[in-house]
């Protein structure tokens, strides 16, 4: 791999089932549009997923699925360092000793934490400290930047913090990393209208087959506007998914009918099924074609777990020595 004077970027995502057109839109295309701007690094946060899952099977599978999907929508493994988290011990070694330096009052306004004691949960010691983890993630690769959206920006900070803390007791050693706020991503619309997220139940899978998507488009939500009466095309949840995948001058036109009257909402589905299959099938296509080879899969992950590994190594033999446990 390439290796230049470009910005480092790291950012971590968790095997949790399978991904939807907002996760796309969302996260995932920024990382394939940001890879030929940075040094990235993208792993798979398996350890973080311990604090939930616990069906082996199922998080090998979506582990699994995961990488597939990444490959799927262009992620590059020659331009990108992608790993799985658990296969550098040094994120779990760090994040011992970021613990040894962290109050728990300090943990105890995590977002995550808070969110969890509000709804009387039992929280297990993984989500408490996860937070820490994180910080481990970023300042293991001396991170310049961190894609997340605006509600995670908790999460740098406690990086930030982390390594002000340990530059403080034993010497500049962290970076200090930046958020990196996708401004120009906007919040997805689901079937219902709402934020298209699964805890709504309102998700258009990324990788639908045509039938699966066709159902879905036709059970998106409207008024009951007939077709010659005006519509608002802002106002409306078929035109939000239309200005995602429906070309310049179509979208124009069908603004146009929508405004002045003209066409109902069956017509604007069957276009809009037209414009999103168009734009998924190739994705779903080379997803298929990924998937033929789980073994090709497996060792684009290993391979990115040596270029990881040796990073992560170097930076711990000097917190090692600086902490003192290198004896």
């Amino acid at each position: 791999m390439e290796e230049n004077n470009k910005k480092i970027l790291l950012s971590g995502v968790k095997p949790t089932g399978r991904p939807h057109i907002g996760n796309y839109f969302g996260a995932m295309k920024q990382f394939v549009d940001l890879q030929d701007d940075y040094q990235a690094l993208v792993f798979i946060a398996d350890l973080h997923s311990l604090t939930t899952t616990r069906d082996a099977k199922q998080l090998k599978q979506d582990t699994l699925d995961l990488v597939i999907d990444y490959l799927a929508i262009g992620l590059d493994p020659e331009k990108v360092i992608f790993y799985k988290q658990s296969e550098v011990l040094e994120h779990a070694n760090l994040a011992w000793i970021f613990n040894c330096l962290t109050t728990m009052p300090y943990l105890a306004r995590a977002h995550a934490y808070k969110d969890a004691e509000a709804k009387n949960k039992e929280v297990n010691v993984g989500l408490f400290d996860y937070p820490i983890l994180m910080a481990a993630d970023i300042l293991l690769y001396d991170a310049d930047v961190v894609p997340v959206g605006a509600d995670q920006k908790q999460h740098v900070e406690i990086a930030r913090d982390t390594a002000e803390k340990f530059n403080f007791n034993y010497g500049e050693t962290f970076k200090l990393p930046e958020p990196l706020i996708m401004e120009g991503v906007k919040t997805i619309v689901g079937l219902d209208g709402q934020k298209m997220s699964k805890s709504y139940g309102n998700t258009i899978p990324l990788f639908a087959d045509e039938t699966e998507l066709k159902r879905l488009i036709m059970t998106i939500k409207t008024d009951s506007k007939g077709v010659e009466e005006q519509k608002n095309p802002e106002e409306c949840n078929v035109f939000a998914l239309h200005k995602l995948f429906t070309p310049t001058e179509q979208l124009a036109e069908i603004k146009k009918r929508y405004v002045e009257g003209g066409i109902g909402y069956k017509e604007s589905k069957d276009i809009l099924f037209e414009s999103m299959n168009n734009y998924l099938k190739p994705l779903r296509e080379k997803r298929e074609e990924i998937a033929k080879d789980p073994a090709r899969v497996i060792e684009i992950l290993k391979k990115g777990a040596v270029l990881a590994r040796a990073r992560a190594q170097a930076k711990m033999a000097d917190v090692n020595a600086k902490v003192g446990i290198d004896l």
